[in-house]
């Protein structure tokens, strides 16, 4: 996805979430669970090591606490390069909730550099990824990001590629 297309879906979607708010919309968010858009677990479907298609990642954010080393951590993923047990780990875990966001860097476990590197507004609802390390080169996906009722399980539900986009 080019840069172009992912900062007009980032004013289509800062627009239509503005209008929600608006209209008496979610109220200003202070934990991971406050605010958070409710949605159901997402539809099973089988590890992919395609090169391109659908993201279904489920996280857990226990280990997020609003300061540096905040981190939620994946519990199930469809896309083989985004392992259970990876990390998203928060760089300015203190505007998460607004829509300035955050930069955020997805961490897989084990040895190597594998790296992507994004940034998420959950006053938004939207994680975008665009490039990182090792299994991680030429990586861009657009996700957008719910909730259950409480908080304690995140979904990211949207589009992967690989493809170098120039």
């Amino acid at each position: 996805m080019s840069f172009a297309i992912v900062t007009v879906r980032w004013a289509l979607c800062a627009g239509a979430l503005a209008s929600a708010a608006c209209s008496g919309g979610l109220g200003s968010p202070t934990s991971p669970s406050a605010g958070a858009v409710v949605s159901g677990p997402p539809a099973a479907s089988p590890l992919s090591s395609a090169r391109d298609g659908d993201v279904h990642v489920t996280k857990e954010c226990s280990g997020f606490n609003g300061l540096e080393g905040s981190h939620c951590t994946i519990t199930t993923s469809n896309i083989k390069a985004i392992e259970v047990g990876s990390k998203v780990i928060y760089l300015q875990p203190g505007q998460l909730f607004s829509a300035v966001g955050s930069d955020v860097v997805l961490d897989t476990p084990g040895p190597g550099n594998n790296k992507a590197f994004g940034h998420c507004s959950l006053a938004l609802g939207q994680c975008d990824f665009s490039g990182g390390t090792g299994k991680f080169s030429w990586f861009q996906a657009s996700i957008d990001v719910t909730s259950n009722l409480d908080g304690s399980v995140w979904y990211w539900e949207g589009t992967y590629d690989y493809s170098p986009h120039q």
